[in-house]
């Protein structure tokens, strides 16, 4: 009962990654895009509150120990300022329900 959501939560997640690019794109624009920006800043909080209420939580585990249970390693990169098996950049935000994986973080770790 409480995942009955889940397939719903996994049609909406790139939702969320289409506004964030959106995001960084206008912010990139040095034209008169700083309306739009408001605009999907406010879309996307207003999203991710709706998500909070339904116990979505975010996974972004920049920095973090890498993790194989909420985190999908898509490359490593040798590093000698870190830690072996650190998250040096997240591609893509994982998310979990009520505790549970949803989708795993799509991130870069570092080796040594």
């Amino acid at each position: 009962r409480r995942f009955a959501l889940e397939k719903f939560v996994q049609e909406l997640l790139p939702v969320i990654d289409n506004l964030e690019r959106a995001m960084e794109s206008a912010q990139a624009d040095t034209g008169s895009g700083e309306s739009m920006l408001q605009g999907v800043e406010l879309t996307l909080t207003s999203f991710l509150d709706v998500l909070k209420r339904a116990n979505v939580e975010p996974v972004d585990p920049m920095a973090e120990p890498f993790d194989p249970q909420l985190h999908e390693a898509i490359s490593m990169v040798k590093n000698p300022e870190v830690e072996p098996n650190t998250v040096l950049n997240v591609v893509q935000k994982g998310y979990t329900l009520n505790g549970r994986l949803v989708r795993a973080a799509m991130v870069v770790v570092s080796r040594a």
